[in-house]
């Protein structure tokens, strides 16, 4: 009687869990925030160039699976896409040089195997720290908040208008 009922209570749960896209566990890479996306990798990136177009910002977009199928090697979609504003990246740059090899920063939109698409880029504090930098916490902080309002856009929690 106990099995029965518990059985009616959480095998109905573990579906809902197994079955619920939203609710996949994202990847966990240190140094990255990574957001799940319910365009494709294309579109979130097309989604985070319109944004950087109409904020000025430099950007340059490399993708991934074209270039592996010119060497007839299979990859899911995966693309690239560098991006930096100097008046704000630069000053990494005035405390350690070193910080060039992280800047401009990077987005990367990727489908899994289960044709889930993620969205990452590097975290803001984690290339500060990385590079030893403790003297630039306002421009770590207007970059991390740049960031999480472009994520929020190439990933369609925001309006591109």
């Amino acid at each position: 009687m106990e099995n029965t009922m518990l059985r009616n209570i959480l095998l109905p749960i573990l579906a809902t869990f197994l079955f619920i896209p939203s609710l996949q566990a994202q990847p966990e890479v240190e140094g990255l925030v990574i957001l799940s996306s319910p365009h494709s990798a294309t579109e979130t990136l097309d989604r985070l160039e319109t944004a950087l177009d109409k904020r000025d910002i430099a950007n340059m977009r490399w993708s991934h699976h074209t270039k592996a199928a010119e060497v007839d090697i299979a990859l899911r979609p995966t693309e690239l896409m560098l991006f930096g504003n100097p008046a704000l990246g630069s000053h990494f740059f005035t405390s350690r040089q070193s910080a060039g090899i992280d800047l401009p920063l990077k987005a990367l939109a990727w489908e899994d195997a289960d044709g889930q698409v993620w969205f990452a880029y590097n975290d803001p504090s984690w290339i500060a720290d990385r590079h030893g930098i403790d003297d630039r916490s306002e421009v770590r902080e207007r970059m991390t908040g740049v960031l999480q309002m472009l994520s929020k856009l190439a990933t369609g929690e925001g309006s591109l208008d």
